[in-house]
């Protein structure tokens, strides 16, 4: 069984469509089965969709920033 650390790590992989039937199936089963990795990759979702549409494109300061702030809550999902 995947952990919630394991969607958060390939929950990209699940939104493109790369990923092996078996990664697959076990996504899919955590997902059913875990209601905050079922919001997060919602919310994933919804803010690749939402990128296209931001009016200027961020700088390497602001992306650097934004990665910093990932990394350093990664650890915080249950």
């Amino acid at each position: 069984m995947l952990k919630c650390r394991d969607i958060v790590n390939t929950a990209d992989q699940l939104l493109d469509g790369d990923m092996d039937r078996r990664q697959l199936l076990a996504t899919k089963m955590h997902l059913l089965l875990c209601r905050h990795c079922r919001r997060y990759v919602r919310q994933l979702r919804a803010l690749l969709c939402a990128i296209p549409f931001m009016h200027k494109k961020a700088s390497d300061t602001e992306v650097s920033k934004v990665m910093e702030h990932i990394h350093s809550h990664r650890g915080n999902h249950p």
